[in-house]
């Protein structure tokens, strides 16, 4: 499944065009990128489609949470100095004066020698002030004798307040319980639901429109004729913008045309951000690079990484005046992955407006070799997984072409070879930026059957 023909494998071809293509570190090339970016205006989401968005308002609490002191447990409200003689060998009766129910609010005071059976998180009736869990009474002997529950046997004495939240235990009234910039984790939109809203005011996803260029290109699911292979990098990089929070809408193939090309950016410039692959190589037709000058600025950058050395980055001017961020991507279907994992994804965070944080990363012991020929910071594909004595272990998902999609489909990391080292030899430490955290992450390789 690779990508991308006379795209892919022409950046060595003598460059006939007058772009000045700059050598960037990874973190130039970043910083000027995420430049561009800020976060998108705010709307009222649903609370269930609001997961890691952030947050563009302060939850404040308009009562208290728990609202009224209720049970921590199931068994008898009671008060404290009633039961203070109480022991094993010497129960204290009480008469049981009502039943409550989470949800219901008691009917009637405990009075002084009486009890109330109740349930957890049911609030505790006026007079008491200790529940006796049920385990330290006897009604399961009485329950036994066919006996009804008309009076008790408490077992133990109770301090004041024992087993009793106290209202406002968790949340008062008039507190800010969430600040405006959080991200909404399941436990934010949990804390959203207890404070009655069914939606919350968050920085929306941005929108991102997915271009592929080439005329060798066909839709999967197309037939596919000689010379022809399936677009796999629209999906990929698709797939990729939603995991990090975007919506994702593959436009289209844009033919090596400028008329193409054109058609399908007109209708690109309306979303929040356009990538597209292919066409940003030395040698590679002129048309995506005369078609994106045209409709607004870019730059051709040569960033110093492999895989992913060509890039393209600008603004598209749209028809409403907005000056649309453009990143182009390289052909080959693993460079368009790993660019679009150390620029599109801080970008789109940004859009969220989250901090753009980097990778998890690991230390990892090298099961083989990385090779750096160039100078060129190296991204190889690796599956980490953990040895018998615990140690985080990588090894190669194989060929490390930058065609080579497929393996991408087993990475779970990057393993980072530095410019300035020429190979990290096997049996050598590695940092490896996380891709996905294995499922399987057990002690033991998981390839040694």
């Amino acid at each position: 499944m690779t990508t991308h023909s006379h795209h892919a494998h022409t950046e060595e071809r003598p460059h006939r065009h007058h772009y000045d293509a700059e050598m960037l570190s990874v973190e130039d090339a970043r910083d000027r990128i995420l430049s561009y970016f800020e976060p998108l205006g705010s709307v009222d989401v649903p609370l269930l489609d609001s997961l890691g968005l952030t947050l563009d308002e302060d939850l404040v609490a308009d009562f208290d949470i728990p609202p009224l002191a209720n049970s921590a447990m199931d068994g008898y409200a009671v008060r404290s100095e009633d039961v203070a003689p109480a022991s094993r060998y010497n129960p204290v009766l009480l008469p049981v004066n009502g039943h409550i129910a989470a949800g219901e609010v008691p009917a009637e005071p405990v009075s002084q020698g009486t009890a109330a059976r109740i349930m957890t998180g049911a609030p505790v009736p006026e007079g008491a002030d200790a529940v006796v869990p049920f385990e330290d009474t006897d009604e399961e002997s009485r329950r036994l004798n066919g006996n009804a529950i008309s009076e008790i046997g408490i077992k133990l004495s109770a301090e004041p307040g024992e087993n009793i939240r106290p209202a406002g235990e968790d949340i008062r009234a008039g507190e800010t319980v969430v600040t405006k910039g959080t991200e909404l984790t399941p436990g934010v939109i949990g804390v959203a639901a207890s404070l009655g809203k069914s939606s919350v005011n968050a920085i929306r996803r941005p929108i991102i429109a997915i271009v592929s260029t080439g005329d060798e290109l066909v839709d999967p699911g197309d037939e596919r004729t000689p010379g022809k292979i399936y677009n796999s990098n629209a999906f990929s990089i698709a797939a990729m913008a939603e995991k990090y929070g975007a919506i994702a809408n593959i436009i289209g193939i844009a033919r090596d045309t400028i008329e193409s090309l054109e058609a399908m950016l007109e209708e690109a410039v309306n979303y929040d951000m356009v990538v597209t692959s292919a066409g940003v190589s030395k040698g590679d037709y002129d048309v995506v690079k005369d078609v994106l000058a045209k409709k607004g600025e870019i730059a051709l950058w040569s960033v110093r990484m492999r895989p992913a050395k060509p890039l393209a980055f600008g603004a598209l001017n749209a028809p409403d005046g907005r000056k649309v961020p453009h990143l182009g991507l390289p052909g080959n279907p693993v460079s368009a992955m790993v660019a679009f994992e150390q620029f599109g994804r801080p970008a789109i965070g940004i859009m969220l407006g989250k901090k753009p944080l980097p990778k998890p990363s690991i230390t990892a012991i090298l099961d083989d070799p990385v090779h750096n020929h160039d100078g060129r910071r190296v991204y190889a594909r690796v599956d980490v997984y953990r040895d018998n004595d615990g140690n985080y272990r990588a090894r190669s998902t194989g060929n490390q072409s930058s065609g080579a999609l497929h393996s991408m489909a087993y990475a779970s990391g990057l393993a980072i070879c530095p410019d300035d080292v020429d190979a990290v030899p096997a049996g050598s430490e590695i940092k490896v930026e996380m891709l996905d955290w294995p499922d399987d992450d057990l002690l033991g390789d998981p390839h040694s059957e």
